[in-house]
């Protein structure tokens, strides 16, 4: 065999399991046909966080008077904005290239086709390897009548470029996290946003009360949403892009300069000769059979990330590369973890463990507590006046189940919820733990106090 391991393509998944391998002393290969870093680094997570900066740092300046402090009007290049968010995206690939090089991992660029159970095809030449990972990501999945068309209708990867000027009427087909944080980039930069949702509330996957409380929020920033809402085509009209929806049972138009498809993605299962190899791969483009070691229905080859099950997220990949990089190294190990999310909007909205719904569901008698941060002396200090911090707990065992938030940095305080959850706390724990005073993380605490009816700073149920 040439490897002992090759892994196919180098997302967050296929790069964090490639090192891994490496580490673990095995000869380790990454095939990888476009930019390396995958969509998360060069098209998805990485440069569209920087856009949510720009525009955060744009509404920080027109804010600004209302704390004595007046930078006039704030001029936008768009030029400097395309320039500086290339910048942060070529630190993060050319990073990865190089922890490729430290950790002796050989970079084969081009696509590969599997031409066998242990080999594979990449640009006329011919690779084996005892094992392989398959962590070929996923791509942004489209609409009948929709097709791109190059600044009229858009993926997530043209929302990336902004082009010569904004639009001013920019729509939005999707209220998933995709959606919600280009409507929050282009409302920043000057855009009037409409976001249309098929679902009857925006963030469909997330706790209730949370989407409610961000769909409040970006509305009062002028963000216009219509959830139950059904788009039937478009056409290109003198005056923009006439989208045709229905809701309430009536139809209307909407006009707009760029519209944006970000209804979900779709697997890139097929197309990688993996029936050559024996494994199955479903319709939608899904490996059909994976193990809690990541393994197919043929063992040595491994599938992680967007191509191996949902939730399609960059940092379950990654977990899931690691597990699958060190079974392949003989160790012991399995996938076994809660699976954060965060929304990266002003506010964010994160989650970890069971909505209060699925908690219900699963047979749970649940115990709630919440926290507003119109009750927080931080976020007063931030100018924030909304959002919420919310505790499923198990009111039997009082185990935490589940951590939602709508708020400042909420993306950085649910990992203190994953670990809870993983740990087993209780929400005893959670309030006998000190948080520091002023924070937004201290709401946490108030919240596992509120769900006991022993809050200071709000209002107590009876329990």
């Amino acid at each position: 065999m040439d490897f002992d391991l090759i892994v196919v393509g180098s997302g967050p998944g296929g790069y964090h399991a490639a090192i891994r391998a490496a580490q673990l002393g095995l000869k380790v290969a990454c095939v990888e046909k476009g930019d390396v870093g995958g969509v998360c680094l060069n098209v998805g997570c990485i440069p569209t966080k920087a856009l949510l900066h720009v525009g955060a740092e744009l509404r920080g300046a027109k804010s600004a008077k209302e704390f004595g402090i007046d930078f006039g009007e704030p001029k936008v290049d768009l030029g400097g904005i395309e320039a500086w968010k290339q910048k942060v995206v070529g630190k993060q690939t050319n990073g990865v290239k190089m922890l490729f090089r430290g950790n002796k991992v050989t970079l084969i660029e081009g696509e590969g086709r599997f031409t066998g159970p242990n080999e594979i095809e990449v640009a006329g030449e011919k690779h084996t390897a005892r094992s392989f990972i398959v962590a070929t990501g996923s791509r942004p999945a489209s609409i009948p009548g929709f097709e791109l068309e190059e600044g009229r209708i858009i993926d997530s990867t043209g929302a990336l470029t902004i082009g010569d000027e904004v639009p001013k009427r920019f729509l939005v087909i999707g209220a998933g996290a995709i959606g919600l944080e280009f409507a929050d980039v282009y409302h920043s930069l000057g855009s009037e946003v409409t976001v249309v949702e098929l679902l009857d509330q925006i963030a469909g996957a997330a706790d209730a009360d949370a989407a409610k409380e961000l769909r409040k929020a970006l509305e009062m920033r002028g963000i216009t949403i219509l959830t139950s809402t059904k788009v039937l085509g478009q056409k290109k009209g003198k005056k923009g892009t006439e989208v045709e929806i229905e809701r309430d049972g009536k139809k209307e138009t909407l006009v707009a300069d760029r519209v944006l498809v970000a209804v979900g993605r779709r697997p890139n299962g097929h197309g990688l000769g993996l029936e050559a190899a024996g494994v199955e791969v479903d319709e939608r483009g899904f490996v059909k059979v994976v193990n809690d070691h990541m393994q197919t229905n043929v063992p040595h080859i491994y599938a992680i990330g967007d191509v191996a099950r949902a939730p399609l997220l960059a940092h379950k990949a990654m977990k899931e590369g690691l597990a699958a990089a060190e079974h392949a190294a003989g160790k012991s190990i399995a996938y076994d973890t809660v699976v954060p999310s965060v929304i990266y909007t002003d506010p964010e909205l994160a989650s970890v463990g069971m909505t209060e719904e699925e908690a219900k569901a699963a047979g749970y008698e649940v115990r709630v507590g919440r926290f507003p941060l119109l009750a927080s002396g931080r976020a007063s200090t931030l100018g924030v006046d909304s959002g919420v911090i919310k505790l499923v707990g198990d009111a039997k065992t009082d185990l935490l189940l589940g951590f939602h938030m709508v708020g400042p940095n909420a993306g950085d305080i649910v990992s203190e919820a994953a670990l809870a959850i993983e740990m087993g706390a209780t929400l005893e724990d959670i309030a006998l733990t000190q948080h520091p005073h002023p924070t937004i993380s201290e709401g946490v605490m108030e919240a596992a106090e509120h769900a006991h009816g022993r809050a200071i700073h709000i209002a107590n149920r009876r329990r």
